[in-house]
């Protein structure tokens, strides 16, 4: 009976002490710092990741999370400081560096940071111009990260980078951007060409110059230009003539005019001439039916006939005699 009674104490005492020990034991992980409060008093030291004891229902053991936290920050709209309206979002991260601080100076260091990161980022709106938000973001990062930074190391918080994700702009003025952009690609189109056609002229004045000191390299480029056209499938191949060719073509027309006048009428005869330069031209045969007639011309105006007209505008251009008045009788008394 009493060995009874025995064995059921230690077995009680031995489920006690297992709860005991159950209710005591803790485990701190390895991105994970412990703090004991006993009786709300913060106790001195940090538990360390891994297994380690309190004293139950005394000790109250918190943990607190080292790791990089990643909090975007919901998109704030702002006047920026050229008077544009534009909404902007950022992502802060952050992490803990002071466990005690991080619990005894604030009350949820998260919500704290993410009030802070909006109002700091509606602020860096209002400071700074259009331009610099769509080009000059790092400038904006560090000054926004020094904003949160500052009132975060009191928290035993510290902030390792703030980046601005997105800046949202009305639609009049992505039209507008859109048209400065385009105009300012013209511009550049505009000087290019202009550059181009400056250093174009002066290359083609040099080979000018070189060509004028050469005359059958401009030959040569003449019949380069002939074959480059030939290759492709055109229907008309259009060949540039020098003139002087056409000289040794050339029969003079006086000498040519003055033989045949004396020798009219006589058709199918040869003809020669000689040219400018005093060489003979060539013989020419003109058939019988090209001969010119003797005579006036069908339809010419003889001299008779021009005599003979103007005698009749003379006539009529005379006045004509006035009759004479019939004599009146006078009355006699």
């Amino acid at each position: 009976m009493i060995v009874d009674v025995v064995v059921g104490v230690i077995v009680a005492v031995v489920v006690v002490g297992a709860l005991l020990l159950m209710s005591a034991a803790r485990v701190v992980r390895q991105y994970e710092r412990g703090l004991v409060f006993r009786l709300g008093r913060l106790r001195p030291g940090i538990k360390e990741p891994g297994f380690t004891l309190i004293v139950p229902a005394v000790d109250r053991m918190q943990k607190v999370n080292l790791q990089v936290v990643t909090l975007p920050v919901p998109a704030q709209e702002g006047i920026t400081r050229d008077n544009v309206t534009v909404r902007v979002d950022a992502v802060v991260y952050f992490k803990v560096v002071h466990p005690a601080d991080a619990i005894i100076r604030v009350e949820d260091y998260r919500f704290a940071v993410s009030q802070m990161a909006q109002t700091s980022l509606r602020s860096i709106i209002g400071k700074s111009e259009l331009d610099d938000l769509l080009s000059n973001r790092e400038k904006l990062n560090q000054g926004l990260e020094l904003m949160i930074d500052s009132p975060a190391v009191e928290w035993g918080v510290t902030v390792d980078r703030v980046e601005i994700k997105d800046v949202s702009l009305p639609e009049t003025m992505k039209r507008s951007m859109a048209r400065q952009a385009e105009a300012q690609r013209d511009r550049r189109a505009r000087v290019i060409n202009a550059d181009a056609e400056l250093e174009a002229s002066k290359k083609l004045a040099q080979a000018a110059e070189q060509m004028s000191e050469t005359p059958s390299a401009l030959q040569l480029r003449l019949l380069q230009t002939v074959a480059s056209v030939a290759t492709e499938k055109n229907s008309t191949l259009v060949l540039p003539f020098p003139v002087e060719l056409l000289r040794f073509l050339e029969t003079p027309h006086d000498g040519a005019s003055a033989h045949n006048s004396g020798n009219g009428g006589n058709g199918g005869r040869t003809s020669t001439a000689q040219d400018t330069r005093g060489r003979p031209a060539p013989e020419v045969t003109l058939p019988p039916e090209a001969a010119v007639p003797e005579g006036p011309a069908p339809g010419a105006i003889l001299p008779e006939d021009s005599e003979a007209a103007e005698a009749a505008a003379d006539d009529l251009a005379a006045p004509a005699p006035e009759e004479e008045a019939p004599p009146r009788h006078r009355a006699r008394p």
